[in-house]
This record gives C-alpha cells, sequence and structure tokens, in this order.
C-alpha cells in the first residue's frame, strides 16, 4: 500500500511505475540478499526499533549513493516508516557527476552545490518532504551510524576489503557491476541509466515485502 503524505515529483512517479513490474524479473541469487535485507528492516519494525541502513562501495561515488537515495524513495513509496538511509566508502572521494546525472534523468531534483572537491547535493523526490544531503564519506564517518546498522556492500572491492563491518548488526552483500568502466565511451549515459534503475528495481522489492 502507498501511504504517501505526499506524490512523487510526476517524472520520478512514471519512473516507478515503469519499474514495478521488473521486480519479477530479479534472479534468485539476488532475491536471496534482497530477502535478508526486507528481513532485517521488517525485524526492526517489529521490534520498534529504527532500521539504518548503510550503503557501502569503495569510493561512495556511484552505487552507494544511488542505493542510499533508492532505498530512501522506496520506503517513502510504500509507506514504510522508521527507516534512516545512509552511503559510505573504503575511501572519500566525491558524488560522481555522471552518477548525479542519471538520478536527474530517472526524476530525482538536485541542486546545483557550491562546488569543492566534494560538494554536498541536496537530493528531492517529493515536495515538502526534507532533502537528502549527498557527499563522499567514509563509512564510518558521521552522519553514519557507527553501530546498530545494518552494512550492505554494494560493490565487489568493498565487500572483499571489509568482510567485517565494525559496528554493524548485519552485513549484506549486494553488489552491482561499475557504470564507471564505461565513462568517455558512447556507452557511459546507458549504463548509468541501466544501473540506475536495476538499484531501483532491487530497492522497489525490498520494501514491497516488509
Amino acid at each position: 500500500m502507498d501511504n504517501r503524505a505526499v506524490p512523487f515529483y510526476s517524472e520520478i512517479g512514471e519512473y516507478l511505475t515503469d519499474v514495478l513490474p521488473e521486480c519479477d524479473r530479479i534472479p534468485y541469487e539476488r532475491r536471496v540478499a534482497l530477502d535478508r535485507l526486507a528481513g532485517f528492516i521488517a525485524a526492526r519494525a517489529t521490534a520498534g526499533r529504527p532500521s539504518r541502513l548503510t550503503f557501502i562501495c569503495t569510493h561512495n561515488s556511484r552505487r552507494s549513493q544511488m542505493a542510499q537515495t533508492w532505498a530512501h524513495a522506496a520506503a517513502y513509496h510504500f509507506g514504510v516508516g522508521g527507516v534512516e538511509c545512509y552511503s559510505g566508502g573504503t575511501e572519500a572521494t566525491a558524488f560522481n557527476p555522471r552518477a548525479v546525472a542519471a538520478m536527474r534523468r530517472a526524476g530525482f531534483r538536485i541542486d546545483d552545490p557550491d562546488g569543492g572537491d566534494n560538494p554536498v547535493y541536496r537530493v528531492r523526490f517529493a515536495q515538502g518532504e526534507e532533502p537528502m544531503e549527498c557527499f563522499s564519506k567514509l563509512y564510518h564517518q558521521a552522519p553514519n551510524p557507527d553501530r546498530d546498522f545494518c552494512a550492505v556492500m554494494t560493490c565487489s572491492a568493498a565487500d572483499a576489503a571489509c568482510p567485517i563491518v565494525i559496528g554493524a548488526d548485519e552485513r549484506i552483500s549486494l553488489p552491482y557491476e561499475d557504470p564507471g568502466f564505461f565513462d568517455g565511451s558512447d556507452r557511459e549515459a546507458a549504463a548509468y541509466d541501466e544501473r540506475c534503475r536495476q538499484i531501483a528495481r532491487e530497492m522497489l522489492a525490498v520494501f514491497s515485502k516488509v
């Protein structure tokens, strides 16, 4: 059931309408990890505790940022309360502008930052909702939680580098292929759009089960 207080911006609402039917196509091996994530969120809700989700990749520049924003939007779409979404890396760099552009194409409203090596992007998906402040940071760096959270590993390098995430109550491996491999090629925009859509589809699948 959709219990949103206010509707999504029309562009992202249309995007979600297109993506939702694709949830049935998710391969079984990925459904196992997605079901574990849904189970973590449901168990926390039953216990009256917040679900803190930290999506982790190496540079916190592409996949983990997309996962954070889509998880937030998917929780909102399905009216799942008590969910806090974060992202971080094993290194800090910057939210990649190509990933930002893909999120804009999906319908997110993202303010142009003031600049700097690691700018803060304010990301919105619905009128009147507080924006997410997205920038690159280490996974244990504030405002990310340092305990009582689920670590979701969104790239294979970070997954291998962090077999144990200190402070995490649960650790789930959910790697995505890096669209950055296509930077500068004629496949660049399509690769980012494909990854954005896959992450949207899988986050919607998670929250549809909570």
